[in-house]
């Protein structure tokens, strides 16, 4: 195993599964004592957070020498606690607002992926209070140690000088091969929702929420007639979440509701909602809702390609550049970068072909860099529906990596790289003035890549 995966692991790793799950893992096993294992400073490893972590990968799909992921395991703890110590010696501090914001965040996550919040209590047997208790901490030194490693790496930099050496130090034959990418830029009109369709909406709205007040089924309605369709076939179900997670129009309407009764008509981005409160459990609720969207009228959408029709003519013609035509008539934000669309997963402007919906790739995969596309349909976001010219800007072909082309790639790479060295040191240095005790005979013959005990 790499130092650097050693460092990434700790931080990307879903902590609730590995820690609820000590509670769960322990009870299953009685036979196991648990002990303490290794001393870190003034912090202890125990043999339950080794195993628990070691069942937690097991459970995702891994499979390798037992011993062998243990010691992985064990390894990338001894790094998590010395970093801990060393939040502890800098008087690092975590403020409970930040931990519980975190807390919250990852229940919600855990939560929305095991169903609901009973079903998460029932699999652990314990309380949300109790989990929220096993948690806290964890999840403070957590935040504290993350604190330090970010320090560590902060003020590393790099010259292109050290690109270059970086890169020609690379054995050839592991030289990363890059795939087609592919940089745009776009025109968008969105057409408008005009009053009556809004109006139309409203009244459909309105229209359900009498029958729901006169005693028809809120469940069977929903299944009828709400538009929201991660929720319609469960009866406008939307299972158990806290705050910062719907609308906020939406929350602060379910919030205020008492069980079984309905809201008034709520006004979201999505559309108009009516709200029906399931149940409370603490700082969770489980609603049902019904979603009637604001649409836009086929005719809206066909003025609104007339518009670009004309927008890409005039661009055809010459008489405008592209880059000109963008900031005149598109209404999406990439006017003010002369089109160009940039990627949110990466922040640059490059896109690989999976990171594309599969309507605008198969539109570029087609055309020649400096082409532009006729106006079409798309769903721009949350069901809206808009209307765009694409240009190909720029294209690569499959290729092993280079400077020429690859310059950014190779400089994060390096950068990354830089950081891993730092951290290596870093432990090097700090784990030869720490107290470190290493009290389990199997874990201390472990093959180690660092000189702990």
């Amino acid at each position: 195993m790499s130092k650097i995966t050693i460092q990434s692991l700790i931080f990307a790793a879903l902590v609730i599964g590995f820690i609820i799950g000590n509670q769960k893992t322990v009870e299953a096993q009685p036979q196991v004592i648990d002990k303490i294992v290794a001393v870190v400073g003034s912090n202890e490893i125990l043999y339950s957070d080794v195993q628990n972590q070691y069942m937690q990968y097991l459970m995702q799909g891994y499979s390798a020498d037992g011993m062998a992921m243990r010691c992985q395991i064990f390894e990338e703890m001894l790094f998590t606690k010395l970093l801990l110590n060393q939040a502890q010696l800098d008087s690092i501090v975590v403020s409970e607002d930040q931990v519980g914001s975190e807390l919250d965040r990852r229940l919600q996550y855990f939560i929305s992926q095991i169903g609901s919040q009973e079903k998460l209590e029932a699999y652990y047997n314990r309380s949300i209070n109790d989990i929220k208790a096993d948690l806290r901490n964890v999840i403070r030194d957590q935040m504290m140690s993350e604190q330090v490693r970010e320090k560590i790496v902060a003020d590393i930099k790099i010259t292109p000088a050290e690109v270059r050496v970086f890169y020609n130090e690379m054995p050839k034959d592991s030289i990363p091969s890059i795939s087609s990418e592919y940089q745009y830029s776009h025109i968008v009109i969105t057409p408008t929702v005009h009053p009556e369709e809004r109006q139309y909406a409203l009244s459909k709205m309105e229209s359900i929420r009498q029958r729901v007040i006169k005693g028809e089924s809120f469940e069977s309605l929903a299944r009828l007639y709400s538009e929201d369709p991660g929720s319609a076939m469960k009866g406008g179900e939307l299972g158990d979440f806290g705050k910062g997670v719907m609308y906020p129009e939406f929350e602060a309407a379910a919030f205020t509701l008492q069980e079984g009764e309905i809201s008034p008509i709520v006004e979201s981005e999505a559309g108009f909602h009516i709200i029906k409160l399931i149940k409370r459990k603490g700082d969770y609720i489980n609603v049902r809702h019904i979603l009637i969207m604001t649409k836009v009228s086929p005719i809206s959408i066909q003025l609104s390609q007339n518009k670009l029709d004309s927008v890409y003519l005039l661009i055809s013609s010459g008489k405008i550049t592209f880059e000109e035509a963008a900031l005149k008539y598109s209404d999406d934000d990439s006017k003010y970068s002369k089109g160009a669309v940039v990627n949110q997963q990466s922040g640059n402007t490059i896109f690989l072909p999976e990171q594309m919906d599969k309507d605008l790739f198969f539109t570029i995969d087609k055309m020649s860099p400096g082409q532009i596309s006729k106006p079409s349909v798309y769903e721009k976001d949350r069901n809206t529906k808009a209307i765009r010219i694409v240009r190909l800007d720029k294209r690569t072909q499959p290729h092993v990596a280079n400077l020429e082309e690859d310059y950014d790639k190779i400089q994060s790479w390096a950068i990354e790289d830089k950081k891993s060295k730092a951290l290596n040191a870093w432990i090097n240095d700090k784990a030869s003035k720490t107290y470190i005790f290493i009290q389990d005979a199997d874990l201390k013959n472990c093959d180690f890549i660092y000189k702990w005990d």
